[in-house]
């Protein structure tokens, strides 16, 4: 085995928190899960760990730095294959060599003197799954989770729907859309992540959803606010104008002398009701506008209109 410094990448007087920090960094690179299996991931990582049992547990780091075994743990011109035993870098233990020498990691009880374990670390790592074998056989892992941005449309979160979604791993999944969707909200979606190992069960897919905004509605809790344009002569005589709303357009009665700015209501016609909370309103804002073109009877209108109000009135201190 090579120089355990090397192997991790330290100088000899590194502090025992930069020989973790790099034995942690290097074990989450080369851990066999995430390589999926592959050989010369699985080689390097044991090489990492069985660096990292030398140089992670203080006594040994000082018998290898005084010379008094070597890069496997070993004590010097001690060849264990000859003793007929058969050390791991991580997860085996070597029995005992001369005078009771461990020359693994593990000592009784899986700890060394120090309660170090490098098994600690990798389940640190990687969620509880460990990178070692313990109890005969592998720990059941769960799959990844993922985290997906979506947006959807200002229909579709205030009345619900279904929308198709593209996961990382190629699957196609339809997820319902609850009416009353806020933007910014989340929905979890259980089991629809990255497959489970060993037996785990499957991870869970995060969306993050975005609703695109209206060309005239705005949003308040669950009222609607919107601006309908209406005419002078709407505005002035009174009549039924049509309003649109999220389930088709209704007609609004608009009262004579009607001022520009007034509100007027439509109950039920917001937000529909979903879960506890009841259907919100809708509330619509007169805006008196005069033609895109000019009008010669308006002009003649109101060159002969003789006005005795003043508009700007409030405005006067």
């Amino acid at each position: 085995m090579r120089d355990p410094y090397t192997v991790l990448g330290v100088s000899k007087s590194a502090s025992e928190a930069e020989i973790k920090k790099a034995f942690r960094s290097l074990a989450k690179k080369y851990h066999p899960d995430t390589k999926g299996g592959d050989a010369s991931a699985q080689k390097k990582f044991q090489e990492i760990s069985g660096a990292y049992d030398i140089l992670g547990d203080k006594e040994k780091r000082g018998k290898f730095d005084r010379g008094e075994i070597d890069a496997s743990g070993n004590p010097r011109g001690f060849d264990p294959r000859a003793h007929g035993f058969e050390g791991a870098p991580f997860g085996g233990r070597g029995g005992g060599g001369p005078g009771g020498f461990q020359y693994n990691w593990s000592s009784q009880d899986g700890e060394t003197a120090e309660g170090f374990r490098p098994e600690d670390i990798i389940s640190e790592l990687f969620g509880g799954g460990g990178g070692g074998r313990r109890g005969g056989g592998r720990r059941a892992r769960m799959g990844e989770s993922y985290e997906i941005s979506i947006t959807v449309s200002f229909e579709e979160a205030a009345m619900g729907g279904t929308r198709r979604v593209y996961m990382p791993d190629g699957r196609e999944v339809d997820v319902r859309i609850p009416a009353g969707l806020r933007d910014g909200q989340q929905i979890r979606l259980k089991g629809q992540g990255g497959e489970g190992r060993n037996g785990g069960a499957r991870g869970d897919v995060l969306l993050n959803v975005a609703v695109a905004p209206h060309r005239y509605f705005t949003r308040d809790g669950n009222d609607l606010r919107m601006e309908l344009p209406v005419t002078l002569k709407e505005a002035v005589l009174g009549g039924k104008v049509t309003v649109p709303t999220l389930t088709g357009s209704v007609a609004l009665t608009v009262s004579p002398d009607s001022n520009s700015g007034a509100v007027l209501r439509l109950r039920g016609k917001g937000i529909p009701a979903h879960g506890k909370d009841a259907a919100g309103d809708l509330y619509v804002k007169l805006v008196v506008t005069l033609p895109d073109r000019a009008d010669s009877g308006l002009r003649t209108f109101a060159e002969n209109w003789s006005a005795d109000y003043d508009p700007r009135a409030k405005l006067r201190p």
